[in-house]
C-alpha cells in the first residue's frame, strides 16, 4: 500500500474544528416531489398546485448552481478540498417491493443523507420515498474514501420499508394545516407528527455534534426508534433526545446551532407562529452548567420563504463554520452577520438565498468530511436521565 493511500480522509467530531474537506451538493435536476405520505406540496401560484410535480424551473436551477459553485470556489481558495455528488435522473419513477414513487427529489442537501462521526460516515434511513435512493449520489465518493483511507468506517443504517404503517396517515399534513394553532402546538408537546414508531427513521440534519455529546431533535423525519438505533450504534456517545416548540419540526440546524466551544445559538421568539424554544429545560441546564452561552439568534431579514421552498426563513442561522473563529452566513442576513461580528467571529457573507428552494442553506448544502481535531468531552457535568 502506497504512502498516499494511507492518508486520513474522514475525520469530523463537531461543527467548528478547522474544515479541510467538504461535500457540496448540486441543484441540477431537483424536482417538486410527486405526492407521497409525509410530503405535501401545494404551490398553485407557481404552477405546482397540490398533486402536481416536476422539475424546478431551469432559471431557478441555474441561479442555485451558480451560488453553489461560487461557494465551492470560495472554500477551495481557502485550501479546503471540495467534493461533489454524482447526479441522477431525479424525475424518474422508483420503486421497491412495497411501493412505487413517481419521482425522486435531488442531491442539493447532502447533510440529510450522510452522518459523519469521527472516522465514520453513516448513510441515514431517510423517511421520504422520493429520497430513499438518494444515497446513490454519494456512493462514488464513499467508494473513493474507502479506497484511500484504511481507517474509514463506511456504514449504513437499516433501510426502512416505508410502508403505510410508517406514517400516521397519507393526508396527515393536509389535515394538520386545517387545525388551529393551539391544536398544532399540542402535536409538538405530544411529539406526534406524521411518522410512526414502526421502524427506525432519522435524517442526519436532525443531529448537532459536540464531540462526545450528540444533541438530536425528535421531528417529522426523526422518531424515537431512530434515536434508539443510533444509541446502540454509537454506544460511546451521549445522545440527548430534544424537542423544540416548533409545529413543523424538521432538522435541528435551523434551530439549535453550535458555533464554537462555549457558544451555541438557537431560534428564540414566535416569529411567524414558529416558536422554537426547547421543551426540555435540561438542555439549557446542560450547557449552562458546563460554562456554555446559549444565545438567541438575530431576527431573519426575510419575512417570506423563497418560491417553491419547503424550508423556513430560519435558514438565517443555517451557517457553516470554517473554523472556531470563521463563519459563513447567507449574504442578505445583515442582522445575523452583525451578531456574529459582536460575538467575535470573522464573518464571510455568501450569497445563497437562491439555493433555499432546493433543500436548505449553507449547512444543509454541505457535509464536513474532514475537520482537524479529536473527540473532546465538552460536557463533563451531565444531567442524570438526559
Amino acid at each position: 500500500m502506497s504512502k498516499e493511500s494511507k492518508k486520513t480522509v474522514v475525520n469530523s467530531w463537531n461543527e467548528w474544528d478547522p474544515l479541510k474537506r467538504v461535500i457540496v451538493g448540486r441543484a441540477t435536476g431537483t424536482v417538486v416531489q410527486a405526492p407521497e405520505p409525509n410530503v405535501y406540496r401545494d404551490w398553485p401560484e407557481y404552477g405546482f398546485p397540490a398533486g402536481t410535480y416536476g422539475r424546478l424551473p431551469k432559471e431557478m436551477e441555474d441561479k442555485a448552481n451558480e451560488q453553489l459553485d461560487n461557494f465551492a470556489d470560495l472554500m477551495e481558495k481557502r485550501g479546503i478540498q471540495v467534493d461533489r455528488p454524482t447526479l441522477m435522473d431525479f424525475s424518474q419513477r422508483v420503486q421497491t417491493p412495497d411501493w412505487v414513487q413517481e419521482t425522486m427529489f435531488g442531491c442539493m442537501p447532502p447533510r440529510d443523507v450522510l452522518l459523519v462521526i469521527g472516522n465514520e460516515i453513516l448513510e441515514t434511513t431517510m423517511c421520504y420515498r422520493s429520497r430513499w435512493f438518494e444515497y446513490l449520489c454519494y456512493r462514488p465518493l464513499l467508494e473513493q474514501y474507502f479506497k484511500e483511507d484504511p481507517n474509514f468506517r463506511w456504514e449504513a443504517a437499516p433501510k426502512p420499508r416505508l410502508t403505510n404503517e410508517s406514517y400516521v396517515a397519507e393526508d396527515f399534513w393536509q389535515r394538520f394545516e386545517e387545525l388551529g394553532e393551539e391544536e398544532q402546538i399540542q402535536h409538538t408537546y405530544n411529539k406526534s407528527w406524521s411518522i410512526t414508531e414502526k421502524e427506525p427513521l432519522f435524517d442526519a440534519a436532525d443531529m448537532a455534534r459536540f464531540g462526545k455529546d450528540l444533541v438530536m431533535q425528535r421531528s417529522s423525519v426523526t422518531n424515537k426508534l431512530g434515536m434508539d438505533w443510533l444509541r446502540r450504534h454509537f454506544p460511546d456517545f451521549r445522545i440527548h433526545d430534544v424537542t423544540f416548540e416548533d409545529t413543523h419540526p424538521m432538522h435541528i440546524d435551523g434551530t439549535f446551532v453550535p458555533i464554537r466551544p462555549g457558544l451555541v445559538l438557537y431560534t428564540g421568539g414566535r416569529l411567524m407562529n414558529r416558536p422554537r424554544g426547547p421543551l426540555q429545560p435540561e438542555l439549557i441546564q446542560l450547557f449552562e452548567q458546563n460554562g456554555w452561552e446559549v444565545v438567541p439568534c438575530a431576527k431573519p431579514v426575510h419575512e417570506h420563504k423563497v418560491p417553491l421552498s419547503f424550508c423556513s426563513i430560519w435558514l438565517s442561522i443555517n451557517i457553516l463554520m470554517l473554523d472556531p473563529d470563521t463563519v459563513c452566513v447567507e449574504a442578505s442576513e445583515k442582522a445575523q452577520m452583525e451578531q456574529f461580528d459582536k460575538l467575535g467571529l470573522n464573518v464571510i457573507p455568501v450569497p445563497f438565498w437562491d439555493v433555499a428552494a432546493f433543500g436548505g442553506g449553507l449547512h444543509c448544502a454541505t457535509v464536513d468530511v474532514y475537520r482537524e481535531g479529536t473527540c473532546e468531552d465538552y460536557f463533563p457535568k451531565q444531567i442524570e436521565g438526559f
